[in-house]
């Protein structure tokens, strides 16, 4: 197969795509790695990216938008330690020969890509030619952002708890078919009428809000301009880098408990962020999903409301909050914190299929004498069979509770599974006993370096 060409890039519109970055090489076909949170969110997903982008070609995004984040810390030439806070763009672009891909999966809010991508030049990130958006994918409006704020005022007490970044509301308006797709972006006369029609709808279900409609038909000239080379036919990059043997990587974005479906709904995102997400988000087959990762944490976080059987309001809570720093990277606000549960693994294993495990943040439960696992839920003493969908059937559950020891020895030194305390060790083991499932990878510490393979 030969080098990606100009029919990369729709002929509808005017944006280029500069293919020096793609030197394809016959090869035999490959399959995608893909990298999913297992609970709900913020389980450490990008230090895993991080790492297998250092021997991948292709990173991509397949869902969600600038909802999500992940913190990643390197160290540069002279030692010293680089943070870098990735929201929307795939964290692989770290590698600087690794080119990252944003599917049509997701929602750009397109100044935000910009912001992003500034702050990452400035740390000397050089994205160059090696980062592409999805012609298919829907833009994010500031009105959809509004939007999100009055739809949280509207539920009052109800609230589910969002960013507040349009995401819900961005993909509310790809379902009804009234959204605008990056592509729209550069058709000026078309894009001005839509938008216009867009605006005046919200106007209608939410009341005038104050909103400069006409200056933002005039801020997006400037921008789709800027955006032009980032944007191309990704569904044809992502298939040819499979088909020519690429080492392809796909970074899921929130986890399977805030899928839309499978989440627990409500008080979830409203995009696909289980596997199928990946096949819909990139336009890839089944059959090229290769490894499946799910990144489980130690314990158990989220954010915003909704339900969290094992969730600890106490001084161990407090603790687990505290030593894993748990703030979120996008918003800042607060994680709760509880024991790990196997019930909503089990769940997420059902759904994702997941081949290993990456543990992450086991350091932080060092301090502790005894760790508590969730492993059933039961209703007048009866154990259901799985998750229940009707969250009023959650709230009647309690949490059937196994204890373990714990190390109480750092570990953050550990280059080795062998060199973990022995207690550590068995807290490992016992979660791939239960779960059937063996842990690959475990996440000693934050650096990039505090990761080892089992």
């Amino acid at each position: 197969m030969g080098m990606p060409t100009e029919r990369h890039v729709r002929a509808s519109t005017e944006y280029s795509l500069d293919v020096s970055c793609f030197p394809w090489r016959a090869a035999a076909p490959s399959t995608a790695t893909v990298v999913l949170g297992s609970q709900w969110g913020d389980e450490g997903k990008g230090k895993l990216v991080d790492i297998l982008a250092q021997e991948s070609d292709v990173c991509c995004r397949c869902a969600g938008g600038n909802n999500a984040g992940h913190t990643i810390v390197v160290k540069d030439a002279s030692g010293q330690k680089i943070t870098y806070d990735f929201h929307l763009l795939p964290s692989g672009l770290i590698n600087p020969n690794c080119v990252g891909i944003i599917g049509s999966g997701v929602v750009v809010h397109v100044p935000s890509f910009f912001a992003e991508l500034d702050k990452l030049q400035e740390k000397g990130l050089d994205c160059t030619g090696r980062l592409f958006i999805s012609d298919r994918a829907h833009v994010v409006f500031d009105f959809h952002q509004i939007v999100d704020g009055l739809k949280e005022v509207e539920l009052g007490g109800k609230s589910i708890g969002t960013t507040k970044k349009g995401i819900g509301p961005a993909y509310s308006s790809k379902a009804s078919r009234s959204g605008m797709r990056i592509h729209h972006l550069f058709n000026e006369a078309a894009f001005a009428t839509k938008f216009r029609q867009l605006v005046e709808g919200r106007f209608k279900r939410y009341g005038h809000f104050e909103y400069d409609t006409e200056g933002e038909i005039e801020r997006y000239k400037t921008l789709a301009a800027r955006l032009k080379p980032y944007v191309a036919d990704t569904l044809l990059l992502v298939n040819e880098a499979l088909a020519s043997g690429k080492r392809v990587l796909v970074e899921g974005a929130n986890a399977l408990m805030l899928d839309l479906d499978f989440g627990t709904y409500p008080y979830v995102t409203s995009s696909s962020t289980a596997i199928g997400g990946v096949c819909t988000g990139l336009g890839i087959a089944p059959k090229r999903i290769g490894k499946v990762i799910g990144v489980v944490k130690a314990y158990t976080t989220r954010v915003g409301g909704g339900p969290f059987p094992t969730e600890l309001l106490d001084d161990i809570g407090n603790h687990l909050q505290e030593v894993g720093a748990e703030f979120g990277t996008t918003t800042g606000r607060r994680r709760r914190c509880g024991w790990l549960d196997l019930v909503v693994l089990r769940h997420s294993m059902l759904i994702n299929g997941y081949d290993s495990f990456n543990l992450t943040k086991l350091d932080v439960l060092d301090g502790l004498a005894e760790i508590k696992v969730g492993v059933a839920y039961e209703i007048d003493g009866k154990a259901l069979d799985g998750f229940p969908a009707d969250l009023e059937v959650l709230a009647k559950a309690t949490v059937r509770y196994t204890t373990l020891p714990g190390w109480q020895t750092p570990i953050n030194e550990c280059k080795s599974f062998e060199e973990l305390p022995a207690n550590c060790q068995d807290y490992v083991r016992y979660i791939e006993k239960e779960l059937g499932v063996p842990v690959e990878w475990i996440g000693t510490g934050p650096g990039r370096e505090s990761m080892l393979r089992k």
